[in-house]
């Protein structure tokens, strides 16, 4: 999933050379590479004249949510005129997502140049960077070469060790903290959110969304200048379902938001919408003008997630990797499209996930047929144990060889008044959106 796909040649062979490069996001996490260091990302950006420094950064983290709360926070950032750098991890379909001015993905040309110029400075290193590592570092350079007025950084996992750890953020978003990646960010929540506490720089404003009083406290001890709580200081008042999305009422310091309409499936991204809507005040200094929050939340695209792309039947895109992501997905099931009762699930998973976890966060009452998928990355958990699982709780369960194949089946299966939903890892989404989007595959 490098977006290989009609490359030019010159980015083919720079993203050739990159994937030389250990990859934490394809392999077992575990192994000596992942040993947390930054030292060799630090080096990297001092060799490039410390890029990640030449504008403001908004760095955000968080078990769920991170990555729409990124996008609602660029769509606001750029309504008052700024241009709006976005780092975002793992991509759909090609590379060029990760890194966005302005919501549009880089060219291929810049993003080949931008790779040939971290690739000679490696040679100055002593320890040669991993994948994440030089693509953070390509980001940071972009940024500073496109002239952004503010880059909005996501994690690519936990806080403290991510490379993105480099950047000191004026302002730090934490969405919520739950149980993920357990092997490395600690067994349990309050080291999670410990690991998730390292992006608060200090002088930062943090914006808190876990509410969990043990997890919060762990938050204020991390030195921010100020902590603006979900609850306290922001947050979704009244969330009510509407036509294509949802209608808010949100609340910050300083404002009051009525009847806001986000343009993104799920109950869920009313949080994620205060979240964004509070850091963007933080950034500035005062509240977001009305009619701006108005435009930005209400012209909004998520690709991914909760992502409608076909009808009769109805096709829906979630990249609800986590159990946590999964009940979310249910939750959104349930009340937006209780209308389609019967649903034909794609599911693909990476390794280290419960897909009867998974599968029972969906609502398996409604589910006629699971159609396992192996996402396309080294760490696929094997189709046939997903379907093994599906078969355990008493659903029927097919098993494929690709998200493509999973796709075609679960066409031909699905009636026209049943569901689609393709679900699990984001690999396995962006497999299936650039067949039933990008190349024209719904018909």
């Amino acid at each position: 999933m490098t977006g290989r796909a009609g490359a030019p040649a010159r980015l083919e062979e720079a993203l050739d050379w990159l994937d030389h490069h250990v990859n934490l996001e394809a392999i077992e996490r575990g192994r000596a590479d992942a040993t947390p260091t930054l030292d060799r990302i630090r080096r990297l950006t001092e060799l490039m004249g410390d890029p990640q420094r030449a504008y403001p950064v908004v760095h955000l983290t968080g078990t769920n949510g991170k990555g729409s709360t990124a996008r609602l926070l660029t769509s606001l950032l750029g309504s008052r005129g700024l241009k709006v750098g976005t780092y975002t991890s793992p991509h759909l379909e090609r590379i060029n997502e990760r890194l966005t001015a302005d919501g549009e993905p880089i060219p291929d040309d810049e993003l080949a140049e931008v790779l040939a110029a971290v690739a000679g400075l490696e040679p100055l290193m002593e320890r040669p960077p991993t994948w994440f590592e030089i693509v953070t570092a390509a980001a940071f350079r972009w940024f500073a070469d496109v002239a952004v007025d503010v880059a909005v950084i996501e994690v690519g996992l936990g806080g403290t060790w991510d490379a993105t750890n480099v950047a000191d953020a004026r302002v730090a978003v934490v969405t919520n903290v739950s149980l993920d990646h357990v092997a490395i960010l600690g067994p349990g929540l309050g080291d999670i959110a410990a690991e998730k506490a390292g992006i608060v720089k200090p002088g930062s404003t943090l914006v808190l969304g876990e509410t969990d009083p043990v997890l919060a406290a762990v938050f204020r001890r991390a030195g921010a200048a100020e902590v603006w709580e979900r609850g306290s200081a922001f947050g979704c008042e009244n969330n009510r379902l509407a036509h294509g999305g949802r209608l808010l009422d949100l609340r910050t310091a300083g404002a009051y938001y009525p009847g806001v309409f986000l343009s993104l499936h799920g109950a869920y991204q009313g949080d994620n919408a205060a979240a964004a809507l509070a850091a963007a005040e933080a950034f500035f200094g005062a509240p977001v003008p009305d009619d701006l929050v108005r435009s930005a939340l209400g012209a909004v695209r998520n690709p991914g997630r909760m992502e409608v792309v076909g009808r009769r039947p109805l096709c829906l895109l979630d990249g609800a990797h986590n159990p946590a992501g999964a009940r979310a997905a249910g939750a959104t099931l349930a009340e937006e499209f209780a209308g389609a009762d019967r649903r034909v699930v794609v599911l693909g998973l990476l390794k280290g996930r419960d897909p009867a976890e998974m599968l029972e966060a969906l609502d398996p009452s409604h589910i006629v047929l699971v159609v396992a998928s192996p996402p396309p990355s080294p760490r696929a958990l094997p189709p046939a144990e997903v379907a093994s699982a599906a078969a355990n709780l008493g659903l029927a369960a097919e098993a494929t060889g690709s998200v493509a194949e999973g796709v075609a089946l679960a066409r031909a299966r699905a009636g026209p008044d049943d569901m689609l939903l393709v679900t699990g890892s984001l690999y396995t989404v962006g497999a299936a959106r650039s067949v039933l989007v990008e190349r024209g595959a719904w018909g």
